[in-house]
């Protein structure tokens, strides 16, 4: 009974997996790969709890590979070459069954300890398989993510958790010894945050509690014993994920005195100061944007700056960048205007280049009327001159639309002056 629940309940095949049905469904995108046994490096990245330790090890299984294992936490470059020596004595270049080496927290690891990965995933001597919840364009090399397929897992849904406690509730020898029923769960759903281990922990919490060996999950039951910190910060559970987004919405609120509120819950709960200030270069850009473009100069300045200082100097210059971002005027529409162009790319496909704005870097280009017709705005008064630079399917399209704020008046202006009514500003 010292092992955890989740532990005891642990998946072993992808029969009993929950939820990752884009992955590891009938149609998903790693299921066919592991009934072949042909596994690439990859690395899992979602949030804590969402089955990624579960799903390397199912890999491992299925597959019948030898299986590794290591965590970022308290592994240094000397356990990773005695791990791949293992490996390759084990496995090899020449086999399919390579060794299965699994990272846990790889974000943890530094460039370092990722370098002396490279040969042993680049000559096959091991199948690397990491796990991280942080975005590995950021914390993983790029010579070994270029080396791996990144498959993102999601957070459980409300379905999901309930199905991980009545699994626990059919499998578990302790539970099952006693007679419980799941009356409400909101609570338990609410508390967990998506992090399925974090569920199970709860939930057995709960029922150790109790004498009887008839148990009523309620609410108020939950509630009562479970005992919850709200000020103490998580940085890689839930309130990770909650007090990120309440700083980030009190910035896009133009709330400066909730921004720094937030930020300091963060910097006292000991977070990434590169997390805080790479959130900020997003904001700068989605929620900002054009109406103040020089937000996004200051957050990225700030990432910079941050990062050669780090803490505890590094608090001044994410609160002056923090309160400048909230006192920024807002706009979306650089982010909106992406999106539309994405969907319609997704709708029309590749629509052909207009023939006037096709290279012309041979003669045959030249001569069948590539780049002919294009007008160089600059031999035109204003360095303007009235043209389509879209494809005839979409023409006279608008993907950009300025919103309401001083600096993209005067773009709305521009647009109008220049286009008059060819595009809807």
């Amino acid at each position: 009974m010292n092992e955890p629940l989740a532990e005891r309940i642990r998946p072993k095949t992808l029969e009993d997996y929950i939820s990752q049905l884009h992955l590891v469904g009938d149609n998903g995108s790693l299921t066919h790969q592991i009934k072949k046994g042909i596994i690439p490096s990859l690395i899992l990245w979602g949030p804590p709890g969402t089955g990624k330790t579960t799903l390397a090890n199912i890999i491992a299984m299925e597959s019948g590979r030898p299986f590794y294992t290591l965590s970022a936490i308290n592994s240094g470059v000397k356990d990773i070459r005695e791990v791949i020596d293992k490996a390759k004595q084990s496995g090899g270049l020449f086999t399919t069954k390579n060794p299965i080496l699994f990272i846990d927290e790889i974000h943890r690891f530094s460039k370092s300890q990722q370098d002396s990965l490279l040969a042993a995933v680049e000559k096959g001597w091991v199948t690397l398989i990491g796990a991280t919840t942080e975005n590995p364009s950021f914390e993983v090399i790029p010579a070994l993510l270029s080396r791996c397929q990144v498959y993102i897992l999601k957070e459980f849904g409300k379905d999901d958790l309930v199905a991980l406690l009545e699994r626990a509730i059919a499998l578990d020898k302790h539970l099952k010894s006693k007679t419980i029923t799941l009356k409400e769960t909101d609570a338990l759903l609410r508390l967990s945050g998506g992090d399925g281990r974090k569920l199970l922990n709860m939930f057995e919490l709960v029922i150790n509690s109790e004498s009887g060996d008839t148990i009523e999950i309620t609410n108020d039951l939950v509630l009562q014993k479970v005992q919850k910190n709200t000020v103490r910060y998580d940085k890689t559970g839930e309130q990770h994920y909650d007090i990120i987004s309440a700083f980030i919405k009190s910035i896009r609120g133009s709330d400066p005195n909730a921004a720094v509120y937030w930020l300091a819950r963060m910097i006292e709960g000991g977070e990434d100061v590169k997390f805080i200030a790479r959130r900020m270069l997003i904001a700068a850009s989605e929620d900002i944007g054009l109406a103040n473009p020089t937000a996004l100069v200051m957050a990225n300045t700030t990432f910079q700056a941050v990062t050669t200082i780090g803490y505890p100097e590094a608090r001044i210059i994410l609160s002056q960048c923090a309160i400048y971002l909230a006192t920024s005027p807002k706009s979306n529409g650089s982010y909106m205007a992406i999106n539309r162009a994405l969907k319609t790319v997704t709708d029309t496909g590749d629509l052909s280049v207009p023939i006037a704005l096709r290279n012309a870097p041979t003669k045959l280009m030249k001569d069948i009327g590539y780049g002919a017709e294009y007008k160089y705005a600059h031999d035109y008064q204003n360095n303007f001159v009235e043209a389509e630079f879209l494809p005839e399917d979409i023409s006279g399209t608008s993907f950009y639309k300025p919103n309401n704020n001083q600096r993209e008046n005067a773009i709305k202006e521009f647009l109008k002056n220049r286009w008059k009514d060819k595009y809807s500003v």
